[in-house]
This record gives C-alpha cells, structure tokens and sequence, in this order.
C-alpha cells in the first residue's frame, strides 16, 4: 500500500486528489492531510471535504508531525510552498510528486538537485491527454519545420495566478526544441500597437484568465495556404487528479531521479 500525503487538502486540487485517489480500491491511500493552520477546514475529514465520503483522515496544519505516516507526497500548491515540501521530503526520504505551476529557472534547479536523493515526477501538467499533445506537437514541428508561424493559445480560470500557464510554457518548448530555437530568445508574450511583419522564427503566446475554465490549449501551425491545429481542452480538474494519481503509483517502483509524464506514459 502507498500512503499518500497530500499537502493543500482543502484546495481545488487538494479536493479532487483525495477523492481520485479514495476511487482506487487498492494500491494506494490517503494517510495525511494538510491545511493551513488558520484554514476552516482544519481538523475535518478530508474524505468530507472531498466528496462527502468520510475517509478518516482529518485535516493537519503541520506536516513534519506526521512524517512517519506517508511515503509520498503530492504537492499542487504554490512555488514557495512546494520547495518547502520538497526539503521535507529531501530529509526524510520522501518521494515526491510535483504539479505546480509557475516554478522558475531557479527553483526547477532545486528540484532536480533533490532529484539526486528522492525520486519525483516534476511536471506542469499530469493530464495524460496533454501530454500525448507534447508528443504530437514534437512530431508537428519536426514535419511542419520553418515554414508555419506558431502561436499557443491558452484559457483559464480567473484565479490562477502565473501567465502563461505552465502547460503553455512547456508546449512552446517542446515545439522550440523540436526546431532548434531557443524559447527564451524567441517567444513573444501578447502583442499591442503597430509593428512590422512577423518574425516567422518567433513563437506567440496569448492568454485569458476568465470565469471557471479548467484549462484551454491550442497550438496553431500556420502557412500561407492550410493551418494546422493541435488543441487540449480539460473540463475537469479530476483529469488531473487521476493523473498524478497514476504518477505516484509509478514513482513508487521507481530509485531517485528526477522523472516527467512522458516518463510515466512511456512516451520517450
């Protein structure tokens, strides 16, 4: 059995990773759940919480009180929070699985030096569906090469807080990569005002933060006679529940390392 932190229980997220996993009648389970310690939440069922299926594991504030009842942790919560986990888990030999979004250059970093202790799948989307697009948009560059303008396209709920998403940020770099270019040298965030022609070697990114969307992705390869379009459309966080799910009972087989979707999916 796989006992399972998971950290923000009261969350969006946290709701639905408690209840993707109480769905698997076996393999895995629920031992601890965190809240912040002012949460309202706190000291209630996170079964409750969930789905309205007591599981009898209530809700704590501290996790390093608990570090005997969990093997892994599941961790969507916030950059700086997630590297609070993360040194947990370092030091105390924890696995980890990583769904954050919004983490830099710098903090990415961290994760990969704790990968040399711990095993983790890092990775800015758990949808399997997405991840089969970063498949099919490798291969889409790879054909299509320099003679399409790419632009991604990305749609999501009014809180989430970085832009563009990370699911976007990966998709332009697996596109980038496919075509020798760096991301950072050439994408190109919004645009506004009168410029000149389009640098075909550029990658655009438009976002839109409106209402309850889930998350909207659409990758657009464009000539001057066809366009060809590569499009995610998730109307349920529960897709990437079920995910990380599937993520955290493949970790467990696995030694230290830093690990993708891909990884899991077998997909490279």
């Amino acid at each position: 059995m796989i006992r399972v932190a998971i950290v923000g229980a009261a969350g969006r997220m946290g709701r639905n990773l408690v209840e993707a996993i109480g769905r698997k009648k076996s393999d895995i389970s629920v031992t601890v759940a965190t809240v912040l310690a002012d949460d309202p939440c706190l000291h209630v069922d996170s079964g409750l919480l969930a789905s309205g299926v007591a599981n009898g594991v209530e809700t704590v504030s501290d996790l390093s009180n608990h570090l005997d009842q969990f093997d892994l942790l599941i961790d969507f919560t916030a950059p700086e929070a997630s590297l609070s986990h993360l040194a947990v888990c370092q030091q105390h030999q924890k696995a980890m699985v990583i769904g954050t979004t919004g983490i830099s250059a710098e903090q990415r970093q961290l994760i990969y030096e704790a990968g040399e202790n711990i095993p983790i799948v890092f990775a800015p989307n758990m949808s399997v569906g997405v991840n089969l697009c970063f498949k099919l948009l490798e291969q889409a560059a790879r054909v299509l090469g320099d003679d399409v303008d790419i632009e991604i396209s990305e749609a999501h709920h009014r809180f989430k807080k970085d832009a563009p998403s990370g699911t976007a940020l990966r998709m332009g770099e697996v596109v980038a990569d496919a075509l020798g270019r760096d991301l950072q040298q050439v994408a190109v965030y919004g645009r506004e005002g009168i410029g000149g022609d389009r640098d075909p070697a550029t990658i655009g990114f438009s976002t839109v933060r409106a209402g309850d969307i889930v998350g909207d992705h659409t990758v657009t390869f464009a000539s001057l006679g066809e366009r060809v379009e590569i499009t995610h459309k998730a109307s349920s966080r529960m897709t990437f529940a079920n995910g990380a799910v599937r993520a955290a009972i493949w970790l467990s087989q696995k030694s230290a390392g830093v690990y993708s979707m891909q990884d899991v999916l077998g997909l490279d």
